[in-house]
């Protein structure tokens, strides 16, 4: 059993689906299901069963994915402390990063760095916090960018801090806020706590939600058509949008704000890699996330 059985454990327990792990590995069915045959040969016994729509793995099958998942893990630790006996600042820095900050944020940082640092590859996971959390505790990625407040044992920095604002198409009455039409979008559990904390913090009465959104630029895309109010964070927002944008905060005048926050383990920092972002991180994170 080699790197690219493991991967292949690996990728088919993620998709349960024979064709779309396929498609991920960048090899035929036959060919997965060939070297899946030679596995279950090579330990004897049944790994998985198909089932309708998928495979369901045995209890056999789930033991070598654990395995797999271990291997690829030591692989790869040996990989970078190798690379970091080396002087020169190189490898692969591994990253999880909130959505919105990937989209808004993170292409001119890593930009900047990359110029500074060219030897060093970028392999970027991008999703809700919550997901990149779930990376972060298994050492799926190096580093974490995540948006909210979350509970982490390891090393956390404020990275960034912006304000919640509603925007409008045209000028509005914040007291006439319930009875005008709001587009909603799926975001994470704590932007949609601090929204809401706010809400009723300011009003009695619900929101009139008009619509619901899959993402955060679709209902801004609504709002510059003038179909609704929305309440986004500042990351998102560009003079070029051309909407009315007010700041929100408390009853006692308190601003609401969303952060960023940089996450990692102590141990992550005895790489060359993941030091120098980190320390470009701090050096430079006041000119690189302030909005355009």
């Amino acid at each position: 059993m080699d790197e690219k059985d493991w991967n292949a454990i690996r990728i088919l327990f993620q998709e349960k689906n024979i064709s779309r792990a396929s498609e991920r590995l960048y090899i035929s069915q036959p060919a997965l299901t060939y070297r899946l045959k030679n596995l279950e040969t090579e330990f004897g016994t049944r790994l998985f069963f198909r089932i309708k729509g998928g495979i369901e793995f045995t209890s056999e099958g789930l033991h070598l994915v654990e395995y797999a998942e271990e291997m690829i893990k030591k692989l790869q630790s040996t990989k970078d402390n190798m690379i970091n006996m080396q002087d020169e600042v190189r490898g692969t820095l591994r990253i999880g990063v909130s959505s919105n900050f990937a989209q808004y944020k993170l292409p001119r940082i890593l930009k900047k760095f990359s110029t500074k640092f060219p030897n060093v590859q970028f392999n970027i996971n991008t999703g809700w916090s919550t997901d990149i959390l779930n990376l972060l505790n298994t050492d799926t990625v190096q580093l974490g960018i995540l948006r909210g407040d979350y509970e982490w044992y390891g090393k956390k920095a404020l990275l960034h801090k912006e304000k919640l604002c509603l925007i409008s198409k045209k000028e509005i009455n914040m007291a006439n806020l319930p009875k005008l039409p709001l587009i909603n979008y799926k975001t994470d559990s704590s932007l949609k706590s601090s929204i809401n904390g706010w809400w009723h913090d300011r009003y009695s009465e619900p929101p009139f939600i008009m619509m619901e959104t899959d993402r955060l630029e679709t209902c801004k895309e609504m709002v510059k058509n003038d179909l609704g109010i929305a309440i986004v964070p500042q990351i998102c927002l560009e003079p070029s949008d051309n909407l009315q944008i007010y700041e929100l905060s408390y009853k006692d005048s308190e601003p609401v704000y969303r952060y960023t926050w940089l996450m990692y383990n102590q141990d992550s920092l005895k790489l060359s890699t993941v030091k120098s972002f980190i320390d470009f991180l701090n050096e430079h994170s006041n000119s690189l996330t302030k909005n355009s």
